[in-house]
């Protein structure tokens, strides 16, 4: 689809995403992250190189920019009206999509990609995703997608031609069940022909060359955009305009802009002029122009080095090395050379790189060329170094690498791509010829300052010095004595940035001393012969991880083949709307076109923890253009408060991001603007409590103590052999949904009703009618799909959609809330963090006897769900473990933070690393590896703590399954034979146990309904009261009753959620979605074809449609709701006994991982999941929520491993199917308890054996400082000025002698 679009009057504050939905009404393109790591992107493609196809971030291109430029979105790629590509088709077939959210930007990278690339391989498909955000599928059915369009035909795994499935089907060979792999038919997709792409509009080519283009100007507002057609035009307009910013990319000016509020009367665009745009490549070395886009940068890098010898090649490997990792693909396409340089970002990764490798800025002015080297003067900002103000970049030249000069880059951060670094560096040596004696020497660190810092004195006191090990020891004390970090520096991580300094030196140390040896070497020798000075065991401190392709295996139950073929359930059945999703026309809250008279809404939050409310000035807010209103607790017509929720802040705040006012205006940049105007005058209150130690101390807390206890503790710890004690942290979690918080309010004309559109997991929730004062039955809500939920929707859009509402009621005019993602992150919160504490008793062959535990969590300023979710702690507290005397409480205490709320997994990830801590360390402490504690687990029915009984038959069958089936034993002696010959990197492998119990102790939270209508042509309406959040309910219910019924699933349409349809529906959320629903569902239909019987029986060889005439004709009803009670669950807190939970599911992880032990990186390797899953109504959906599962603990994965068995327990469920949103979310701290054993093995070898905690997240930070060794003593023992008065020397500081 090929449109041509006019703006008369684009403004330079425009952004593409926001003219795409206001020019052509497409609301396709989203946004997730705002500073540029969106979820959804477009294609551009210039008039000056038309066969080039660039994926660009709508919300960071001015519309200003695309003058003359063809621009694709994901509604030019594809339609369900006209034509699906295969790009979108196989995304969806591969189950690569659940919420939808981020499907049309993953779609762009793919569809870029073949573009240019109509055969990739799949190292491109991955660095093409490397910019997109995803919280749902784990991105490797994404990537699997995409290696659709791969020739590749031998498997990744095996790599011998073989399948990886085939050895995996022959173990189940001896089972009587039948075990299927395979997720979808790849026979089924449709060809790509690049030939019926859309072609290039010749019109643009002719503007683009048009020998007589003029300078283009646009007016807005405020500001004016200026794009000069000829380089000696860009130079009198920066004569004229000297500060006027150069918009190339808009990476650097657009966040600043947006964020900080900085504000420029004109913006220079040279974008597309030739002068800024060519590679001149000499003998001595290569000048690339500055408008060269980062990927642009790439390509001519790659090119220069498979032109040129190696050893001229080393400053351009280093900076190909770091261009893989910096950012997305989408912002290399935009970033330019020369802004990234003249930006001069202190986390820059290629500027550090380029002062070591001697490259010189080339300059142009109206008074003529000039050239500055960029150096260490240039990139700390000196004032002599800088550019004038009249002067452009107009190219850099980067030199090759001169005979026995070594330059290297090196970088840590929290992730190894789209990340910016904790602390980089770029680090040259130039030896005598054929000596290691040191000619030059240059260290230039990012991210340890406001600017890039060179270490230069250093440098200057080792000229001439030998590159041996006493100079090491006196590098690492004078840069550390040079390049100081305040205790208060910004970003934190003091101690460990510091590390990192000369960890990082002594990572360029090794390469400067193999780079040596490597002069000497000759084809063919081993890596150790290339490295004789090295000796074996440092040589892994030399290699990076890789940056790998994600796959794996799944494997589930097949179906019965005596099952009726039309019968859909328990077959991998594409998500209902995964082709809407694909194409964009998947329509969530803030895609709905603008209603007329719609105002919009931006919130004003507190900026104290606790303080009074003196005043609040709207005055100049309200004079500002636009504005409509503002709102505030005064407008609330009826109660401001729900359950304990404040809706608007009145005399008081109690939390940093408490809503205070919101204001109400035509666009929403007029409220945003005047929210800011909005003056609050506070008196701070004490106490400000923060922590949950603070809330200890204060004695604050939301509820009362929550305790389960079974035999006698106290006397147990008499008769014990050894007692520990300790203390885990677990810290909290953002959802980060894709799709932020979004109401639509609309109201109604008559009897006070109101109309919400949302995304919610709990509908009924939102009928928040107090806040209005008017019964429950006028208020409307609509919940079509989220992007998005895990927990975080569940009561916060109760809060949100009373503000709306109110603000609503108060114009009387229709809402639209979207929360910006930092407000988003501020107002609503996340996970619980948790301090937990435990008293262990056990006997020397590690049976544990007793056990007390302690759990405090930070539920913040109000109760939202911090009751139950201390409740689920405790009872779940046990895990699989069956320990005598058994005592846990727990506590949710009161802060002054915004209000924690549900999340995935609801407490149980964080308790159950507690338990998971403890067992380690009793192992350690009883010398047995962790894997041993199979003597503490269940081992036969047994009441648990609480009283319930659990039948541990398939915990461990799971146990045995994964630790056979995952190569335990044989891996684990590998990874301890890898760590005996790698001293820098190490291996560690844990499995986990898991007994998950689903449901709600309350039986009416566990109760559901349906409504059901068939229509005269045969075709069905399903309606219940889930919420589809990505998980695929609406999918599963269309299979249920496409098997009750017995009809197509084409016949049957599922519409959307409504109080209007379903009242009183309880929260999508407990892994019950399914299982309620679907028995509400279930019990319409089977309501429905009993009294269709009689009808069948008069005419059994009819068809569907003729027994619904006939019904029809006999007046029988076609029409009915279904119902299901609920599971029959119970807890007496005071007696601590009760059934609270319906059925337990269970399950085992094995993880395996390598730490990088002097940065604290770690790779993930492999991972291996075994779920008792009981019957799948849907495969594909449920292993892709188990592999969801992975995402927020681990991100990208080795190999997953999925099995799913049939339950002898589970005769309650519906098809005996089991709830597994949440239940394998605790599977993924195998990882930590993976990292743990790796982290312990180094300490081990460091001679350091005593017992340790590693608290929760497993940072790199956490990792690398608890890897102690002679760089970490360093820092800690001379925090400011010199380090050490005697050298570590020879084997101290490569770690021979710990």
């Amino acid at each position: 689809m090929i449109r041509g679009l006019v703006e008369a009057r684009a403004a330079p504050s425009f952004l593409l995403m926001n003219n795409i939905h206001t020019l052509i009404l497409s609301r396709r393109i989203k946004e997730a992250a705002p500073e540029g790591r969106t979820i959804s992107h477009a294609t551009k493609r210039i008039g000056l190189r038309p066969s080039t196809n660039k994926e660009i971030t709508a919300c960071l291109v001015p519309i200003c920019s695309l003058y003359g430029a063809a621009v694709t979105t994901v509604e030019g790629v594809g339609s369900i009206k006209t034509r699906i590509h295969p790009v979108q088709e196989r995304l969806a077939k591969c189950h690569g999509t659940q919420c939808g959210f981020c499907s049309p930007g993953m779609v762009m990278s793919i569809y870029t990609l073949l573009r240019n690339h109509p055969e990739p391989t799949p190292e491109q498909i991955t660095e093409s995703l490397g910019g997109n955000l995803c919280r749902c599928t784990g991105y490797r059915p994404i990537v699997e997608s995409g290696k659709t369009f791969c020739v590749v035909t031998v498997c990744q795994m095996k790599g011998s031609g073989k399948c990886c499935m085939d050895q995996e089907e022959r173990s189940f060979s001896n089972k009587q069940e039948k075990i299927c792999t395979k997720l979808y038919n790849e026979d089924e997709f449709q060809p790509l022909d690049p030939t019926q792409e859309s072609i290039f509009p010749p019109e643009l080519i002719r503007m683009a060359e048009d020998p007589n283009k003029r300078r283009l100007v646009f007016q807005g507002e405020r500001t004016t955009w200026i794009t000069p057609v000829t380089l000696n035009d860009l130079l009198e307009l920066k004569t004229n305009f000297p500060k006027a910013p150069l918009i190339m990319g808009n990476t650097t000016v657009g966040p600043s802009v947006k964020f900080s509020n900085k504000f420029h009367p004109v913006f220079i665009s040279p974008l597309g002029l030739p002068d800024l745009y060519f590679v001149d490549s000499t003998d001595d070395g290569v000048t690339i122009g500055a408008g060269y886009s980062l990927a642009q940068l790439n390509d001519a890098l790659q090119f220069i080095v498979s032109e040129q010898p190696k050893e001229k090649t080393k400053t351009y490997l280093a900076l190909l090395k770091h261009l893989r990792t910096l950012a997305g693909a989408q912002i290399r396409n935009m970033a330019t050379l020369g802004g990234h340089v003249v930006s001069r970002p202190n986390y820059s990764d290629l500027n550090p790189i380029l002062a070591a490798g001697n490259a010189i800025i080339n300059l142009i002015s109206k008074e003529g060329e000039r050239q500055i080297p960029l150096d260490g003067h240039f990139l700390e900002r000196s004032p002599d170094a800088s550019l004038k103000p009249e002067e452009v970049v107009l190219s850099v030249y980067i030199p090759h690498s001169p005979q026995w000069h070594f330059v290297s880059g090196l970088r840590m951060a929290q992730r190894q791509e789209n990340a910016s670094a904790i602390a980089n560096a770029g680090m040259s040596v130039q030896f005598e010829e054929g000596t290691d004696r040191i000619k030059a020497l240059q260290m230039f660190y990012g991210s340890v300052g406001p600017t890039v810092v060179s270490a230069s004195q250093a440098c200057q006191q080792l000229i001439g010095r030998q590159w041996d090990d006493q100079m090491l020891s006196d590098a690492c004390r004078l840069v550390l004595d040079e390049i100081y970090i305040p205790p208060a520096a910004k970003g934190g991580m003091v101690e460990y940035r510091r590390t990192l300094i000369i960890s990082l030196l002594f990572k360029f140390y090794l390469r400067g001393v193999g780079c040596r040896a490597l002069r000497a070497s000759f084809p063919g020798s081993s890596s150790f012969l290339l490295f004789p000075n090295i000796p074996e065991k440092f040589l892994s401190a030399l290699e990076d991880f890789p940056i790998e392709t994600p796959q794996g295996i799944q494997t589930f139950q097949c179906v019965d083949p005596s099952q009726p073929p039309q019968d859909p359930v328990g077959h991998p059945v594409m998500h209902q709307s995964a082709i809407k999703h694909a194409t964009g026309e998947a329509v969530f809250v803030d895609d709905m076109p603008p209603i007329a008279q719609e105002l919009f809404l931006a919130v004003v939050t507190s900026t104290r923890a606790h303080a009074k409310i003196i005043s609040i000035d709207t005055s100049e807010a309200l004079a500002l253009p636009g504005v409509v209103d503002v709102i505030t607790a005064e407008d609330v017509p009826g109660d401001n408060n729900h359950q304990g929720e404040i809706f608007y802040a009145q005399n008081e705040v109690i939390c940093v991001g408490q809503i205070v006012c919101t204001v109400a205006a035509d666009t929403y940049a007029h409220a945003k603007e005047a929210a800011k105007k909005v003056k609050i005058a506070y008196e701070d209150l004490e106490p400000r409590i923060i922590t949950i130690e603070q809330a200890l101390e204060h004695n604050s807390f939301l509820s009362v103590e929550k305790k389960i206890e079974q035999g006698n503790v106290e006397q147990a710890f008499k008769y014990v052999d050894q007692i520990i004690e300790g203390e885990v942290h677990v810290e909290g979690q953002e959802h980060f949904y894709m799709e932020t918080q979004t109401i639509l309010a609309i109201p109604q004309e008559e009897d006070k009703e109101m109309v919400l559109h949302l995304g919610t997991q709990f509908p009924t929730h939102v009928q928040v009618s107090g806040s209005l004062n008017v019964p429950r039955s006028r208020i409307a809500c609509h919940m079509k799909r989220a992007g998005g939920a895990f927990g975080g929707k569940v009561t916060k859009p109760a809060l949100l959609g009373a503000v709306c509402a109110v603000a609503a009621n108060k114009t009387g005019r229709p809402i639209r809330f979207v929360l910006e993602r930092g407000n988003d992150m501020l107002i609503t919160a996340g996970r619980h963090p948790l301090f937990g504490k435990y008293k262990i008793g056990f006997m020397n062959n590690g049976v544990i006897k007793a056990a007390d535990v302690e759990y405090y969590i930070n539920g913040g300023c109000t109760p939202d769900e911090s009751e139950m979710v201390i409740e689920f702690i405790v009872l779940k507290s046990e895990n699989a473990y069956n320990i005598p005397n058994f005592r846990c409480r727990g506590r949710a205490c009161k802060t002054n933070l915004p209000s924690n709320t549900a999340f995935r997994g609801f407490g149980f990830p964080q308790a159950t690393v507690v338990v998971e801590a403890y067992i380690t360390a009793v192992a350690s402490q009883c010398n047995l590896p962790p894997e041993q504690v199979e003597i503490n687990m269940y081992k036969r029915t047994s009441e648990t703590a609480y009283g319930q009984t659990f039948n541990p038959a398939l915990l461990r069958r799971c146990w045995k399954e994964c630790l056979e089936k995952s190569s335990f034993s044989a891996r684990k002696q590998a990874a301890e034979e890898f760590n005996k010959n790698n001293y820098w990197k190490k291996r560690g492998l844990a499995v986990v146990p898991m007994k998950f119990t689903i449901g709600i102790p309350l039986t009416y939270y566990n109760q559901a309904a349906a409504l059901v209508h068939i229509y005269l042509d045969g075709s069905v309406l399903v309606i219940h009261g889930g919420c589809e959040i990505g998980q695929g309910l609406h999918t599963k219910m269309i299979q249920v009753a496409s098997r009750e019924l017995n009809i197509p699933e084409s016949y049957i349409h599922l519409p959307e959620t409504s109080t209007i349809t379903v009242p009183n529906a309880v929260f999508t959320a407990g892994s019950m979605g399914t299982d309620i629903n679907g028995k509400a569902v279930q019990n319409a239909c089977q309501i429905l074809m009993a009294r269709l019987q009689p009808v069948i029986r008069k005419n059994p060889n009819g068809t569907w449609e003729d027994w619904v005439a006939k019904a029809f004709e006999e007046s029988i009803s076609l029409s009915t709701t279904g119902y299901f009670k609920g599971y029959q669950t119970n807890m007496d807190w005071e007696k601590g006994k009760g059934n609270p939970y319906p059925y337990f599911v269970c399950g085992a992880s094995c993880s395996e991982v390598e730490v990088d032990c002097l940065t604290g990186a770690h790779k993930l390797l492999r991972t291996d999941i075994f779920v008792d899953a009981a019957f799948s109504i849907n495969p594909a959906l449920d292993i892709g929520q188990v592999r969801d599962t992975r995402t927020a603990p681990t991100g990208l994965f080795g190999q997953f491993h999925s099995e799913y068995s049939f339950p002898e327990s589970s005769k309650c469920c519906l098809y005996l199917v089991q709830g597994l949103g949440e239940a394998a979310m605790f599977l993924g701290s195998s990882v930590l308890f993976a990292i743990y054993d790796a982290v312990t093995a180094a300490r081990r070898e460091r001679g350091l054996t005593k017992t340790f905690t590693l608290s929760s997240p497993a940072t790199p930070e956490l990792i690398r400082m608890t890897c102690v060794d002679q760089f970490t003593d360093l820092v800690s023992v001379g925090r400011r000025g010199p380090i050490i008065s005697t050298p570590y020397v020879g084997s101290q500081v490569l770690g021979m002698d710990s």
